[in-house]
This record gives structure tokens, sequence and C-alpha cells, in this order.
């Protein structure tokens, strides 16, 4: 049901989609929908879930098989695995993290962002052994700035404006490199 959905939602957009449309896509009757989900908003938010966990999964995999030596060579990584999922995850690049359906869908706490926050610190605290109080403020504004330009990138071009990429990991790179322990005496553009 969440891979028809999410077909779905690529073909149609959010708005586009109803129940009905997802259980004839996932070929079960509507009332088997409604066993597992309550309506159209619980079936994204599962699927914003799944794509949230692939890309904390794709995130500790890239950090536990690549050589990073230092948080800001970490920056890189979570851009490009963001990157990746909004060309090549089914739905991702209209739903992103569920802030076109609602910016508490994850958590009904918090915003989405500081949902994806968490998890990040959670990633870096750990490779880094950093500590995550430290860190909550300067995350918390990184992911905010970087989710502004990568949609602007995105707008500007569906596969995702290089120059805005570049950007967007100067800027991170940047912005933490004055808040993070241990920062680089010379780091390098990404560019």
């Amino acid at each position: 049901m969440l891979e028809s959905c999410a077909q779905l939602i690529d073909e149609l957009g959010y708005e586009g989609v109803t129940t009905t449309l997802i259980a004839e896509r996932a070929g079960v009757a509507v009332g088997s929908l409604y066993q597992f989900f309550p309506d159209k908003r619980a079936v994204v938010q599962e699927l914003t879930r799944r794509n949230l966990n692939r890309f904390v999964d794709a995130i500790g995999e890239r950090f536990a098989t690549s050589d990073l030596a230092n948080w800001w060579d970490a920056v890189d990584t979570v851009i490009d695995v963001y990157i990746t999922m909004h060309r090549d995850v089914p739905a991702f690049s209209r739903l992103h993290f569920g802030d076109v359906v609602d910016l508490r869908l994850l958590d009904e706490s918090q915003d989405n962002n500081a949902v994806i926050a968490e998890k990040l610190i959670a990633l870096l605290a750990e490779r880094f052994t950093l500590d995550e109080q430290h860190l909550l403020l300067p995350l918390s504004v990184a992911v905010e700035a970087a989710d502004a330009v990568l949609n602007l990138a995105f707008r500007r071009d569906p596969s995702g404006d290089s120059e805005l990429v570049a950007e967007t990991k100067e800027l991170v790179r940047g912005y933490l490199a004055n808040r993070m322990p241990d920062q680089p005496n010379d780091m390098a553009s990404p560019r």
C-alpha cells in the first residue's frame, strides 16, 4: 500500500491521491486499507516515516563505510544522501519529510525538521564522540538552512541545481565550522 501511495503521489501529487486510488493501485479493497490506516494522511505519514528511516540508515551505512576523519566530512554525506533520495525514492521529491502535508507529520510534539535534526545529532554524536546537547542548536539551524536552499535547488532544476547544492554544502560547513568542536583550520570548499 505504501508503494502504491508513493507511485500515485509521483503521478498526481498529494492532493490528487485518495484512499480509493491507493487501494485500487495496491489491489486491495478500500476496507482492507482502512484496517491499517484511518485515512490518506496516515498512509502518507507512514510512508514519510519509512523514508526518514531510509535516510538515517543510508547515512549510518555511509558513515560506517567511509573514511570520515571529522564531522565536516560528514556534511557532504548527509546532503548527498538527501539528494539521492530526492532523485530516486518514489514520492520523496513531492513529500520530502512530510512538510507538504503537515509540518508536524513525523511527531505531533515537534516539527519535521526538528525530528530530522535529532536523528542527525544522534548519528554525528555517535560517530565523532560529540556531546548531543552541544549539537542541538547548531544542527537545528543547519537543517533549516539546508532545507531552504535545497528546496530552491529543486525548484530551479528537478534533479537539483548543482550550483545550489554546492552552495548548501558550503553554507552548512561554514556555519558549523564556527559552532562545532574541532573546527578545521583549512576547510576546503565543496565546489
